[in-house]
């Protein structure tokens, strides 16, 4: 089946348990999801991407799946589902859902078959091996040295089994064995059994890391957190096995967006380009290091210069051969005007935030509640949170540090803050739930950010998205055109320029508490801009005040 063109589309990520509770159970669900479709459509974007809404014990908020094959039931039911994904079709939006391979719950029917013993048909499904011998007195080694990204050692001792399996995040998270072709024939089934029923592709959760080294060797000891990152990233057969998924993909026109943490340019090419293509988009993490390294726990001030370097390498990088991932928030990462933006320019820095990255070529990803400007959750103790990545962070790093020293790094980096309710009015508990109490704390900002305000508000951050999303698809040089950045070492002023077919678009973003001026090449752009679009009232070329953003165009003539 011929696929779609996913190049045109824009895409709202639901973090289902967050969004709206439409049972009144105080947890989102897919009744919520259904009432708030035409909100969806009115942004206008063109596809919805589900995170996990799978049977799941949460131990990691539905990335520990226990049923490939059902809803979980706090969201709804498979009916249920079903009537979601037929009104969003008659809505024109498409349907992707998370595909959670790299590993299942511990509580999934093939892992607990799989504990039960080495002669079983689910024994190979996850990948076990025996303990070290004993030394220096201890009862047993851990069979090599690797860490879990969430923390700790990458390896859980079964005392059914007798072994050790892996887990590259929680321990309630054991790895899959992509080796055995058993199991890739049970996710060819997954697959098929949501595209039968009209799902439209898939955003496939840390799918560079489904191939592991045989001999599973240990990793870099100066390596904190990943160190055996380079025996399971890009693994041996990685190939081999995102080629089954896309021969099952493209029987059915489906779009496939892989997660991709850690992933450089020549590597993702490797994935995205040409026709043989193994998927369609990249998820990379490079931009979401601008106020950190490698993880957000360990923070530093934000830096316009590093996220400018990491914007252009994948604009240049990709172009003409692979399309890429736009985004600024999801699921996994704090509140971006809490990050890269200002409080107390919040308007002003939330929309500046949207025009540096909506009108770059690729398909941009927004995330709800990043509409409307929503920002990061101060909780007082570690108990409050619910993150399983923060909760060991907390425990497992700068145990030397107070307490309050400790709290601050997980106020500036835990997920959670991407997980709060959706504030979508300034009645009880942000209009999210008529229940009592939510399932988890409600922002107290929500009297000023909320969505039912910003609606009646024409200069608001939603209505700026909204103007914005529609320039872009009404635009084939912001869809398609080439890129390139003017004054790459500002360390105030994003400016970059979008060119097709004799017409330019100049995309010019302050990210400064002060007034500033900027000049363009005469020659390069003539007089007779048309300014498409501003955050501010009477914008003027060559000035700009505090988070200013300004979209102009010329035109060939």
């Amino acid at each position: 089946m011929e696929q779609f063109d996913f190049r045109r589309m824009s895409i709202y990520q639901i973090w289902v348990r967050s969004f709206c509770d439409g049972n009144g159970d105080g947890i989102g669900d897919l009744y919520g999801v259904y009432d708030k479709l035409d909100y969806i459509a009115s942004l206008g974007v063109d596809a919805i991407w589900f995170s996990p809404i799978y049977p799941s014990p949460n131990a990691d908020f539905g990335y520990d799946v226990a049923d490939y094959k059902d809803i979980h039931p706090d969201y709804g039911t498979l009916e249920q589902f079903q009537k979601v994904l037929h009104r969003a079709h008659e809505l024109g939006l498409k349907v992707i859902l998370d595909l959670v391979i790299n590993h299942t719950s511990d509580q999934h029917p093939w892992f607990l078959e799989s504990r039960k013993g080495r002669d079983n048909p689910y024994s190979d499904y996850y990948i076990w091996r025996d303990p070290i011998l004993k030394r220096r007195g201890k009862k047993h080694k851990l069979p090599n040295n690797w860490s879990s990204q969430f923390a700790g050692p990458a390896w859980a001792f079964d005392a059914q089994r007798g072994q050790y399996y892996l887990h590259l995040f929680s321990k309630n998270q054991p790895d899959l064995n992509m080796d055995n072709p058993r199991v890739r024939e049970e996710i060819r089934a997954v697959m098929r059994f949501w595209l039968d029923m009209g799902v439209d592709g898939f955003r496939e959760d840390v799918i560079t890391y489904i191939s592991k080294h045989r001999d599973l060797p240990n990793g870099l000891p100066w390596l904190p957190v990943i160190n055996g990152m380079p025996y399971y990233k890009d693994g041996p057969n990685i190939m081999r096995f995102l080629g089954e998924y896309r021969a099952v993909a493209r029987e059915y026109g489906a779009v496939q967006i892989g997660e991709a943490p850690m992933t450089n340019v020549k590597s993702a090419l490797r994935y995205v380009s040409g026709e043989d293509r193994v998927l369609d988009m990249l998820i990379e993490f490079d931009h979401m290091m601008a106020d950190c390294f490698l993880t957000e726990y360990l923070h530093h001030a934000f830096s316009l210069r590093k996220l400018k370097r990491a914007f252009s390498r994948w604009q240049y990088g990709l172009a003409g051969q692979g399309w890429n991932a736009l985004y600024l928030e999801n699921h996994d990462h704090p509140r971006v005007i809490s990050r890269y933006g200002s409080l107390r320019f919040w308007r002003e820095s939330g929309t500046a935030l949207a025009a540096a990255y909506l009108f770059q070529q690729g398909c941009p990803f927004v995330y709800q509640g990043q509409e409307i400007g929503m920002t990061n959750i101060k909780l007082h103790s570690i108990e409050q949170y619910l993150d399983v990545a923060s909760k060991n962070l907390y425990a497992m790093f700068h145990k030397r540090e107070s307490q309050e020293k400790r709290m601050q790094r997980i106020h500036v980096s835990s997920r959670d803050s991407a997980r709060t309710p959706v504030q979508w009015s300034d009645a009880p508990n942000a209009g999210f739930t008529t229940a009592a109490e939510p399932w988890f704390y409600v922002n107290q900002n929500y009297p000023e950010i909320n969505v039912a305000r910003e609606e009646d508000d024409p200069d608001s951050i939603l209505n700026f998205y909204r103007r914005a999303l529609a320039l872009r698809k009404g635009s084939d040089t912001l869809l398609f055109g080439d890129y390139r950045e003017f004054f790459p070492r500002s360390a105030s002023l994003y400016m970059y320029e979008r060119t097709w077919r004799g017409e330019r678009v100049l995309v010019v973003v302050s990210f400064w508490h002060f007034n500033q001026r900027w000049r363009l090449p005469e020659a390069h752009f003539p007089q007779g801009a048309e300014l498409l679009l501003s955050n501010y009232p009477d914008a003027a070329m060559g000035t700009l005040r505090p988070y200013e953003a300004q979209v102009w165009r010329w035109r060939a003539r």
